[in-house]
Formats: structure tokens, C-alpha cells, sequence
């Protein structure tokens, strides 16, 4: 299976080689993983790879459901998810952006950055639509004090715990990524600042087993996130599309208010108000005032400095603006030549030649010398 077309051969397992085939590379990987699953003697490790672990079955009043918490084992998931996600990289990337782009005719630089946000728009689209599912389903958004109440949540179900295995295994390949897609040095502080940004939220969010506050946090973010780089795809396709730069940046301010406010309202009087408030980390429990005002001042300083950097964005944008119309108020307007005044000889023109008019001739006859 190639998902690259290939011009010439590498030496096996140097640094290009790796580069152009670390998506074959992953496949390998997991076909062997699902291989291990046909064999009684692997199906138990492979089983380890591929489902979340640590189950437990919760009575209820009808029957049990089986919930999840998280341990050590983790992380064997989410290396295998995070091969699962590379390979899905390389398919959009091969079949869908590299015919756009194509098209398109696009420089080193824009190239780049629509390579970028055409992966983060797939991502973003399948993670909104996804969370919405998953928070619809469990009643959070039915019941906000549900956020709070009963804390820790340390019993999760299939889906949320699922969910966020995914979301960091996705945000840990896009590290190897910058490497395989040979990204700019440029660009590569950048884009480590919101990559490391997401693993320590949605990381904290899981083990601090605020899980439910998360799920909200990341519906309201990924919403206002699919719409900048879409509109930034439309951007690309035609310099004069900004009309949802200009929807994007009314979303931006409310979404982060939004995030503050639920910030504020779960964990700020929510989680203060509740009995149990002494930290206890086997059975999960870090309500204390200490890792309520980290958690808070973490969240707060994630936002301003969003908001810092939109801001400054827009001056900058609006600077080069008026900067441009200025330039061109200033530029003074070509005065028109006059018109010259073609003076035609008498008579008519037939075929170019000049006639006489009544038989008579348009020029003037010399006289004759005696």
C-alpha cells in the first residue's frame, strides 16, 4: 500500500527514506497488531493496542454498565492510535490537499500553511461533530451541574474515554509530523505552541478527571478553531474571500468568554462548594483550593494570551490597511494629454486616396513657369 508517489529510490532506512515512507512504515505496524488478533496466544496483547483499558462493570438499578478509568496502560493505546492517525494524515494529505493545492498554484509559504489548515479543518470538523455527539448523548449540556456534581468522575464510559485517547494520540503524532512534512523552521516554534497548548488541557482534563468540563471546553474551542482555517482555505482559493475572517473574529471573543465563564462557574463555585475537598489522588480526588487556582490561572492565561494575540493580529491587520489606502490617495493622478486636432485635406477619401469634390481637385495646382 504507497501512499506517495515515489520518483526515485532511497537507501533503506536513511532519513529520506523514513520521510517518504513513514506512512507505509505505520501500516505495517498496525496490519501486524491486527494480524496478532487472528492468534489466541497475541489476541490478548494485541487487545491491549487496540481497546481502552482498565473496565470495571458499575451496577445500576436495571442491569451493569462497564465504565473505564485511566492507569498506566494508556499509553500502549495511545501509541497505537497515534500510528492509526498518521496513516489518516498521509490519506488526506496525498488524496484530497495535493490535488487542491495543485490547482491552485500556491507558494512554498502558502503551501504550507493550506497543507496545515486543510489538516486541522478535517480534524476539527470530525472532533466537533463527534464531541457534540458525545456530550448530547451523556446529558451534560442538558445538565450544567452535572460538570461539577459527583466529583472526581473517575468512572468514565466507552465514548468519553475513547474520545480523549484519540485527541492525544492525534495531538502527539502532530510532533513527529513537523519532521515528516518538513515543515519550516519559520513556522515550527508556532505551531509547538498550540500543539503543546492542547496536550496540556486536554492531558490535564483527563487526569485531573475534570473529563466533563473538558468535553465542553474542547466543543467550544475546536467550533471557532474549523472556522479560521476554513475560512483561511477560502483565503487561499481567492485573495478577495474575507467575509469569514470577519464571522471568525466576531466567534473568537465570544467563544473565549464563553470558556471563561465555564471555567469560572465549574470550577470556581461548582467544584468550592462541594464536601469532599481533601486530596486524595487514588481515588482521584484533587478538589483542593491549590489545584482549583492552578487550574484556574491556567485556563485564564491560556485565554489572554489568545485574546493577546488576536488582538495584536488585528492591529496589525488594520495598520497594513490604512497603510495601503493611504499610499494610494497619495499616488497623483496622470493628467490627460490633449487631444490632437487632425487636420483633414478637403475632399473625400476613397480607398485612402484623397477626391475632389464637384469635379474639382484638392490640391493646389503650381503654376506654370513660362
Amino acid at each position: 500500500m504507497a501512499f506517495r508517489r515515489r520518483t526515485k529510490s532511497y537507501p533503506l532506512f536513511s532519513q529520506e527514506f523514513v520521510i517518504h515512507n513513514h506512512a507505509d512504515i505505520g501500516f505495517c505496524l498496525v496490519l501486524c497488531v491486527l494480524i496478532g488478533l487472528m492468534f489466541e496466544v497475541t489476541a490478548k496483547t494485541a487487545f491491549l493496542f487496540i481497546l481502552p483499558q482498565y473496565n470495571i462493570s458499575v451496577p445500576t438499578a436495571d442491569s451493569e454498565t462497564v465504565h473505564y478509568h485511566y492507569g498506566p496502560k494508556d499509553l500502549v493505546t495511545i501509541l497505537f492510535y497515534i500510528f492509526i492517525t498518521i496513516i489518516l494524515h498521509a490519506v488526506v494529505q496525498e488524496y484530497i490537499l495535493d490535488k487542491i493545492s495543485k490547482r491552485l498554484h500556491l507558494s512554498k509559504v502558502k503551501h504550507s500553511k493550506f497543507n496545515e489548515s486543510g489538516q486541522l479543518v478535517v480534524f476539527h470538523f470530525t472532533s466537533v461533530i463527534w464531541c457534540f455527539y458525545v456530550v448530547v448523548t451523556e446529558g451534560y449540556l442538558t445538565n450544567p451541574r452535572s460538570l461539577w456534581e459527583d466529583y472526581p468522575h473517575v468512572h468514565l464510559p466507552f465514548q468519553v474515554k475513547f474520545f480523549y485517547l484519540c485527541q492525544l494520540a492525534y495531538w502527539l503524532h502532530a510532533l513527529p509530523e513537523l519532521y515528516f512534512q518538513k515543515v519550516r523552521k519559520e513556522e515550527i516554534p508556532r505551531q509547538l505552541q498550540y500543539i503543546c497548548l492542547y496536550l496540556v488541557h486536554i492531558a490535564g482534563a483527563y487526569l485531573l478527571n475534570l473529563s466533563r468540563l473538558g468535553l465542553i471546553l474542547l466543543l467550544l474551542q475546536y467550533s471557532t478553531e474549523f472556522l479560521f482555517h476554513t475560512a483561511r482555505l477560502f483565503y487561499f482559493a481567492d485573495e478577495n474571500n474575507e467575509k469569514l475572517f470577519s464571522a471568525w473574529a466576531a466567534v473568537f471573543g465570544v467563544t473565549r468568554l464563553f470558556i471563561l465563564t465555564l471555567a469560572v462557574l465549574a470550577i470556581g463555585f461548582g467544584l468550592a462548594r462541594m464536601e469532599n475537598q481533601a486530596f486524595d489522588p487514588e481515588k482521584g480526588n484533587f478538589n483542593t483550593l491549590f489545584c482549583r487556582l492552578c487550574v484556574l490561572l491556567l485556563v485564564c492565561a491560556a485565554q489572554a494570551w489568545l485574546m493577546w494575540r488576536f488582538i495584536h493580529s488585528q492591529l496589525r491587520h488594520w495598520r497594513e490597511y490604512w497603510n495601503e489606502q493611504s499610499a494610494k490617495r497619495r499616488v497623483p493622478a496622470t493628467p490627460r494629454l490633449p487631444a490632437r486636432l487632425i487636420k483633414r485635406e478637403s475632399g473625400y477619401h476613397e480607398n485612402g486616396v484623397v477626391k475632389a469634390e464637384n469635379g474639382t481637385s484638392p490640391r493646389t495646382k503650381k503654376p506654370k513657369s513660362p
